[in-house]
């Protein structure tokens, strides 16, 4: 029964940036830290969506423009636009792929060691599978042998 009332208290109180490092390495992907990313992928995942519908709607508003530089830059920024949303598909299916991650229990440890990313690296890049050294030591490869 305590557990069930646990789970209720994350749900109803998600910590704060502050909370989430001051908790100690003990603690580590627990319930509340995952409670934590999944309501910060999930907010991300949405962004990217609403985002993407503004872009098509953005697009449909074709407008005849008779000056060819005016028109120029019209295309430009539509293509513009179109690499960032581009980009964003790609992260999209990163984000949906760590909110798996978390649902089957992988979240915050490394895809190469096994050992945990580290909150510091999960809070500036969520979508994080490697910790930093296994990161430093793929774009080393990558740089030595253009993997």
């Amino acid at each position: 029964m305590a557990s069930k009332s646990a789970a209720t208290a994350v749900q109803n109180h998600l910590l704060t940036e502050k909370e989430l490092l001051a908790m100690p390495e003990s603690d580590y992907m627990n319930e509340a830290q995952l409670a934590f990313f999944r309501d910060r992928l999930k907010r991300l995942e949405q962004d990217i969506i609403s985002n993407a519908g503004a872009t098509t709607e953005n697009l449909r508003e074709t407008q005849f423009v008779p000056d060819p530089a005016d028109r120029a830059t019209i295309e430009e920024e539509h293509a513009l636009e179109l690499r960032t949303r581009d980009r964003e598909r790609k992260l999209l299916k990163k984000v949906q792929q760590s909110i798996t991650r978390i649902d089957s229990g992988e979240y915050g440890w490394c895809e190469e060691t096994a050992e945990p990313i580290g909150l510091a690296r999960l809070l500036a890049r969520p979508t994080a599978t490697l910790s930093l050294e296994a990161q430093e030591r793929r774009e080393m490869r990558q740089k030595l042998y253009g993997d």
